[in-house]
């Protein structure tokens, strides 16, 4: 080998280190960027240029696409079951559980309870008061809970909205950085950085919907879903939700009401196995608005229409008419069971013993329809509504099955039933949760380690020494040769 041809090789070797340290610099500051993958000088010989020397052919970034397809999967499965779950808690929080202050079963036991205490003493006018008093506190917290329910049916209707809009936005980014990167590709640019921005935006869409990623020619990809739905290939899948500013509870996607989806014009089940997009959390803010949250207001909806129809049977009170409300009431008129849908919104105090709006609740002795005070001693209608509180019977809707029970025990089934329901689909969350963690981290074994990093780093700077002394020795050389000249 000649002079010329050492001095060469080393340069090169000079100019390979020099990048490879640039490349391990660049792991190290990117240790905990979101979406980077790990880089790699790719070196091969030179042995036209150099005669000899090596050369830099490219970075390699290194991803596991397998485990990383795994994990986007996992992704959607925790983001779908937290979203259930989170509606879930909401509705048990609202509802309460039967040792806490201001829960539905504490405050009908309240009630229960002052009925009792009220026929003990039917003279004793505070008393009727406070039976006065506990009703209107369990009308209100029949109406708190269906307020609760529509308002996560609202905020599901908002996310919805805003997630369609942020898919529209990140389906069109990938589409062009697919664009980016196949013009750098034949260029022979690095495409490193686009690869991790590309990413990251895909990751963020798998959240969103369950997904499938095919390679395309020039490093350009495909998306779609399991069903085989196109989101991005030779251009971006387009997404269309209206949404609706107020939601009542009558209001449902199959009674016309409420806005579907629709990918590029034709429009697909939102939810559900029929689902293109079902598995993510889109599917699962559309399955709380149209499912799960329907579902919790039939069945709170069916626990006030039970308690209604307790205390608006006449047999307890002849001073109430056929068409007269009882106890309880449908924003102030006769409950009527073709309107069962928002009645637990709707369910009233009857004015006529609710002091706060100036009525008497003497009449809850007396008779809700009497004219003139009747015997202070008469304990006949106090016991009445006590008997009627605990009077078994079978719900008339509903999904808590044909056992009859009190209206308490009722209560306590449907908190049961609840509470089961969140155990269960807790499970589900966990195991998403604890597959979702197992997924990344191995996606982290072939991310950044600093130690390995480190490691590299020292033996690029024993190279890039070694080169710079055989520069010094050929440079030693020439001089040696040029004294002899």
């Amino acid at each position: 080998m000649s002079i010329t041809s050492a001095l060469s090789s080393a340069l090169s070797g000079l100019a390979a280190n020099s990048r490879a340290a640039g490349v391990v610099s660049a792991n190290l500051a990117n240790i905990q960027t979101e979406g980077y993958g790990r880089r790699e000088i790719a070196l091969s010989q030179d042995a036209v240029a150099t005669g000899g020397g090596v050369r830099v052919s490219g970075i390699i970034r290194h991803v596991d696409s397998a485990v990383l397809s795994d994990r986007r999967a996992a992704d959607s499965d925790l983001a779908q079951s937290q979203t259930r779950a989170n509606f879930l808690k909401g509705v048990q929080a609202s509802i309460g559980t039967p040792d806490s202050n201001g829960s539905l079963s504490s405050l009908m036991s309240a009630l229960e309870a002052s009925l009792v205490t009220a026929a003990s003493r039917p003279e004793a006018t505070d008393r009727l008061q406070q039976v006065s008093l506990r009703a209107a506190e369990v009308t209100g917290a029949f109406n708190d809970i269906s307020d609760s329910i529509q308002n996560q049916r609202m905020r599901a209707e908002e996310q919805i909205e805003a997630s369609v809009r942020g898919l529209n936005s990140d389906l069109e980014q990938v589409h062009r950085i697919n664009i980016q990167i196949q013009i750098a590709q034949r260029k022979g640019a690095d495409t490193s950085g686009l690869l991790d921005h590309r990413q990251v935006v895909v990751d963020r869409v798998a959240e969103l919907i369950p997904i499938r990623e095919v390679a395309r020619d020039d490093g350009a990809i495909a998306l779609m879903t399991p069903g085989g739905t196109l989101l991005v290939d030779s251009g971006s899948a387009r997404l269309e939700f209206t949404r609706t500013n107020v939601i009542a509870p009558h209001m449902t996607l199959e009674g016309g009401l409420l806005s579907g989806l629709r990918i590029n014009g034709e429009q697909v089940a939102p939810a559900g196995m029929r689902s293109p997009i079902e598995g993510g959390r889109l599917s699962a803010m559309f399955d709380v608005r149209d499912t799960l949250a329907v579902d919790a207001q039939r069945q709170i909806d069916a626990l006030a229409r039970d308690v209604i129809e307790r205390f608006q049977d006449p047999a307890w009170d002849t001073t109430v008419g056929a068409a007269d409300p009882g106890l309880f009431t449908d924003q102030g008129g006769r409950f009527d069971v073709a309107s069962e849908t928002g009645i637990a919104g709707r369910m009233a105090l009857n004015l006529a013993v609710d002091p706060t709006k100036g009525g008497d609740p003497q009449k809850l002795r007396d008779g809700l329809g009497a004219v003139a005070l009747g015997p202070v001693g008469n304990a006949a209608r106090l016991h009445g509504l006590a008997d009627a509180f605990a009077a078994r019977s079978s719900m008339a809707s509903g999904d808590l099955g044909g056992a009859a029970g009190s209206a308490s025990q009722h209560i306590a089934s449907m908190v049961s039933q609840l509470s089961q329901t969140v155990l269960a689909e807790d499970r589900v969350s966990s195991f998403a949760a604890v597959r979702q963690s197992g997924l990344a981290e191995a996606l982290a074994q072939d991310g950044v380690n600093s130690d390995d990093e480190t490691a590299r780093l020292l033996l690029i700077e024993q190279a890039y020494a070694a080169n710079a002394r055989m520069i010094q020795t050929l440079d030693e050389m020439m001089d040696t040769l040029l004294r002899i000249g």
